[in-house]
């Protein structure tokens, strides 16, 4: 576990919010690979702050259900949301000095 100064993590919780409410029908939307990046981007935040806080909901967020994401993996909108899961991840844990 890592320690997360309050500002910065009060910081990355807003963008997850609001990520999250910008794409909560991202499922709905096979034509906006924006909209699934974006979704992706949301959950990789997730994936790190889960790690870096050993919290299994950060932000008070669950991580997406990869049931349900499992089978877009190999279409278009679903390597979209996979790339931002991954530059999610990633960023968060450059940003917070963790990488």
């Amino acid at each position: 576990m890592s320690a997360i100064p309050s500002e910065l993590l009060e910081q990355l919780c807003a963008l997850v919010r609001e990520l999250r409410t910008g794409s909560a029908d991202f499922l709905e939307h096979h034509e906006d690979g924006q909209h699934w990046y974006n979704r992706g981007y949301a959950n990789g935040m997730l994936r790190a702050l889960r790690d870096l806080l050993g919290e299994d909901c950060p932000c008070g967020e669950a991580l997406d259900d990869e049931a349900e994401l499992q089978p877009h993996r190999v279409m278009a909108w679903g390597k979209a949301y996979g790339h931002g899961e991954a530059m999610g991840e990633r960023e968060t844990h450059e940003i917070t000095g963790n990488t």
